[in-house]
């Protein structure tokens, strides 16, 4: 077999050398229109790499499995996989596999090509950058060997609770104390961990006679915020770039269908909208119907849908690639509201755990979807819902090579990733894909209006997402613009020392609840704040992804 065809992305759908001549309005119009019928145009072996990823996250969770006095081998699997016990350790393997950076943001379809997955090497090294979850109070961005020490105790604190033969609070406290005392340090550890989710659910396995009911109010809060967060214009542009990229439904017809009218009209289609409308409304309801299902057949059918839910997400093997995430929301529910069907979540006795609750599934998502400038995308559990920041970093030619010269990483930007394995023009081009895919997006209009007044001519200068500069400078990324803000900048600045007009930023804010508008803001690595203003949404939906 043939290795380089075997990883050989998809052509674009154009000749590269005159594509690369023309003006580069017209080169992102060309991608846009790329992806709309091809999507990223991942080869098939990078498929094959997440499906291998999947068999291996789940073989080992039954390895873990299998330490448990109450559990057991893959053997007598049917006896014992709907066990609480089970869960627990299902969600100790998935906080250590995501802490490692194994599951969401790793891979090609993240941009991290040459090594897969980043996370654990970059928090081992002393040197690196970091983010300190309140930077005005923990000023220092250098990784120290306390920090380093931290991250270990913690992986360390996760392998003793899967390899213990029982999961009692004593085993688990360990785990609950160290990750936030990390997370002041580098708040990139809690959200590479997934706390949001796993974290929360460990606290309630710190309660024994209310592990069930506080871990089903956990499933219920991700399902209703990422309902809840899609209640927005912005949902229906990412079903379209979703579909456009679908792993499974590639039919040219239906790709062309979720827009308005291809290749001259990119934006949501009637369908798209009518998809992301659906989506919504189903999301809603399954969680309803597992509330009052009490096991009977209204469970039954709730468990079918929800189960086709996550897998139709799943098969699509959207970009930061949650597909761990998915399987673990699946296999939870079965247990939670299959097998535990009639304890109830109004069942619950600790104070305490009320409490907790209350800030980590109510009180925090609800702020971060007033607020989003002050809570993280995840931690609001605003999954996927086509409203979060982002940033767009403008390198003049040249001057990328100062992350590599100036600043200690575990791996090397992502064009020499690229270069590892696929000539320039190819690296180039698959590259250039993510600037289609952020411009697709609806908040991804802005760029069009901003972006020319950044800098002077844009050919002078090389486009990265903040996501691929994240994923390289900070070892992890997973869609959070957060970690790709001026906290970063400022970090990258002290140690690259970048000229006036050298690097350029644009941050663009998530839009709040209840406002209108996105806001965004132009930053010059040395100078600071050129400029900052606010974009109507529903004045968005009226652009292409790119003017021409």
């Amino acid at each position: 077999m043939d290795f380089k065809k075997l990883i050989a992305p998809q052509p674009l759908p154009f000749d590269y050398d005159e594509w690369q001549q023309k003006p580069f309005n017209e080169r992102v119009l060309m991608l846009c229109r790329a992806w709309a019928i091809q999507g990223y145009g991942a080869p098939v072996a990078v498929y094959s790499f997440y499906i291998l990823k999947i068999a291996f996250y789940i073989g080992v969770w039954f390895y873990f499995c299998s330490f448990s006095e109450s559990l057991g081998s893959y053997h007598t699997f049917k006896s014992w996989w709907f066990q609480s016990d089970a869960l627990c350790k299902a969600v100790l393997w998935s906080m250590l596999f995501e802490s490692i950076g194994m599951g969401c943001g790793s891979g090609p379809l993240t941009a991290r090509y040459f090594p897969p997955f980043g996370a654990v090497f970059h928090f081992l090294r002393p040197g690196t950058i970091k983010m300190p979850l309140f930077p005005a109070v923990f000023k220092s961005d250098k990784r120290t060997i306390l920090d380093v020490i931290l991250y270990i105790a913690f992986i360390f604190f996760l392998v003793k609770a899967l390899i213990s033969t029982t999961i009692t609070p004593i085993v688990l406290l360990p785990i609950i104390i160290v990750l936030p005392i990390a997370a002041l340090f580098d708040k990139t550890i809690f959200l590479s961990a997934r706390g949001e989710h796993y974290y929360i659910a460990l606290i309630c396995f710190l309660f024994p006679l209310d592990a069930i009911p506080a871990t089903k109010i956990v499933w219920l809060a991700i399902w209703f915020w990422a309902a809840t967060s899609k209640l927005n214009r912005h949902f229906p542009s990412v079903i379209g770039v979703m579909i456009s990229n679908s792993a499974i439904l590639q039919i040219p017809w239906l790709r062309k269908k979720m827009y308005i009218n291809f290749p001259d009209d990119l934006r949501a289609s009637k369908l798209s909208k009518f998809l992301a409308h659906f989506g919504t409304i189903i999301e809603y309801a399954f969680p309803l119907m597992l509330v009052f299902g009490n096991g009977g057949q209204i469970t039954v059918i709730a468990l079918v849908i929800m189960f086709f839910f996550h897998l139709y997400i799943t098969s699509s093997i959207p970009m930061a690639v949650p597909l761990e995430w998915n399987f673990i929301m699946v296999y939870g529910a079965f247990v939670l509201f299959g097998n535990y069907a009639t304890v109830s979540i109004f069942s619950l006795h600790s104070l305490v755990l009320m409490l907790v609750l209350f800030i980590a599934v109510f009180l925090l998502p609800l702020l971060g979807n007033l607020f989003p400038k002050w809570v993280s995308f995840l931690v609001s559990m605003r999954y996927y819902a086509g409203n979060w920041a982002y940033s767009v970093w403008l390198f003049k030619k040249g001057t990328e090579e100062k992350l590599d010269d100036h600043i200690v990483k575990s791996t090397n930007t992502v064009m020499k990733q690229l270069q590892f394995f696929y000539d320039e023009k190819t690296a180039n081009s698959l590259i250039s894909k993510v600037i289609a895919f952020r411009a697709m997006h609806l908040h991804g209009r802005i760029l069009q209006q901003v972006i020319p007044k950044m800098v002077d001519n844009i050919d002078d200068y090389i486009w990265r997402d903040g996501e691929l500069v994240a994923g390289v400078v900070l070892g992890w990324n997973f869609g959070d613009g957060h970690l790709h803000d001026e906290q970063l900048l400022r970090a990258i600045q002290k140690r690259c020392n970048y000229e006036s007009g050298e690097l350029r930023c644009l941050f663009v804010e998530a839009q709040p609840v209840f406002n209108t508008c996105l806001h965004w803001r132009m930053v010059d690595a040395k100078d600071g704040m050129l400029q900052e203003g606010n974009a109507c949404v529903k004045d968005l939906e009226a652009l292409q992804p790119w003017c021409c």
